[in-house]
């Protein structure tokens, strides 16, 4: 895992890191609040999230 970023090591974070930053929580909020009024059970919404995580997790850990 040498190279996984820990943010907190990295501050000052650069203004882009920060705007991708906050792109990411904004079209990640977008898109549950999207999901929510298509009528998606909250669960599966919270299912295909962790589905996602887990993915990304497993790829900084190989």
């Amino acid at each position: 895992m040498s190279n996984v970023t820990r943010l907190r090591h990295a501050l000052p974070m650069s203004p882009d890191i920060n705007a991708a930053v906050s792109a990411l929580d904004k079209a990640i909020a977008d898109a549950v609040d999207a999901a929510k009024e298509a009528g998606l059970p909250q669960g599966l919404i919270v299912g295909l999230l962790h589905g996602h995580v887990q993915v990304q997790t497993n790829i900084m850990m190989s």
